[in-house]
């Protein structure tokens, strides 16, 4: 997929594009032998996700910390698809003890566990700490991801093993990934205040979101487990992740407005209607991607049968794409393993992770 491709939302070698939904990339799909789970479902893409693939009949699990929010969720997409099935579980992701709780409250509800879409994040929030004492872009984005994922492992091992259908894996990760820290992850100083940049933090999350996918996806191949891993950037949709940011958002839009009324100027003066045509496209494509076509990507990931065996790739636009340099490094993505595994076990004081500390 091209910049060409990006900007006039022209369908990728997959049959889809910029512009197709999570409706259209699942048409004709399915889903009613699989149980996903899908953290952050109770709004935005999220959400659009969890209705998607309940109405392909998935059995769909949705990890929330806001229980009044999932209710919510759950009432909508109950009303517009009264046979979906969904469940809703406690899940605060900064949190090591409610991840323990979740994947222990999932257990007993004896389900079988095919999809696990990691989809919630936080962006651009001012400095703090999760209580477990981790700057919480990195702990929300990653850590907890991480933790998430690795404690529910041998059930999706097993489900696999058991039922012949390939797991799938998501990490939902962002073109953010590019604009991080100069050494990608600051390992030394994944705390410091003073180092601290809201913007180069979420990136280092986004960027740890890859970098896990592929490591695990290497992982899995070599154990010869038939589950897939991918990480995906959804596009740039405008959801409650910009709570944060409201004024470089209005300085965004500004200036956005102002090239656009600049280019009107510059087209009506030469007539050139396919080149305004084009620019409007092009800021359409960064600035108004609906909710439906965000959560394309995901969806199409997560069920499409043209992926089938497909692991440890990145997509974009409901196709593959390339990563920054720093997300193909896979000498960055075992030290991040290897932190990741250290910094929950000394959180933790035990190692119920059940990994060596090779460092």
């Amino acid at each position: 997929m091209g910049i060409y491709s990006l900007i006039t939302g022209r369908r990728g070698p997959s049959g889809f594009g910029s512009a197709s939904t999570a409706e259209e990339v699942t048409q004709g799909i399915d889903a009613t032998h699989l149980t996903a789970i899908i953290t952050g479902g109770t709004g935005g893409i999220g959400m659009e996700t969890a209705r998607v693939m309940a109405k392909r009949g998935a059995h769909v699990v949705i990890g929330a910390r806001n229980m009044g929010a999932a209710e919510n969720a759950k009432t909508e997409i109950l009303r517009q698809n009264a046979n979906a099935r969904v469940t809703l579980i406690h899940l605060d992701l900064s949190s090591f003890k409610s991840i323990k709780a979740f994947v222990r409250d999932f257990h007993a509800l004896h389900l079988p566990l095919n999809i696990l879409i990691n989809n919630a994040g936080v962006m651009f929030c001012p400095y703090q700490l999760s209580e477990d004492g981790i700057e919480l872009q990195f702990a929300t984005n990653h850590i907890g991801h991480f933790l998430l994922t690795n404690l529910l492992l041998d059930t999706m091992k097993n489900t696999a093993k058991t039922s012949g259908v390939e797991g799938r894996i998501l990490n939902l990760s962002s073109i953010a990934h590019i604009y991080t820290y100069q050494e990608g992850i600051q390992f030394d100083s994944i705390n410091d205040i003073c180092s601290y940049s809201d913007k180069r933090a979420y990136g280092q999350s986004k960027l740890a979101n890859i970098l896990h996918a592929n490591k695990l996806s290497r992982q899995l191949q070599e154990e010869g487990v038939n589950i897939t891993v991918n990480s995906v950037h959804p596009g740039l949709i405008l959801t409650n992740l910009f709570q944060h940011t409201a004024l470089l958002m209005s300085k965004f839009f500004f200036l956005c407005f102002c090239s656009v009324y600049i280019l009107f100027i510059f087209t009506m003066i030469y007539s050139n209607v396919h080149v305004f045509t084009g620019f409007l496209k092009f800021f359409s494509f960064y600035l108004w991607k609906n909710i439906p076509q965000g959560a394309a990507t995901t969806c199409y990931v997560a069920l499409h049968p043209s992926l089938k065996e497909v692991t440890g790739k990145y997509f974009a636009d409901c196709n593959e794409v390339t990563p920054s340099k720093l997300a193909r490094d896979e000498t960055l993505a075992q030290k991040l393993w290897d932190f990741s595994v250290k910094l929950i076990n000394s959180v933790s004081k035990k190692n119920y992770l059940g990994f060596e500390d090779t460092s």
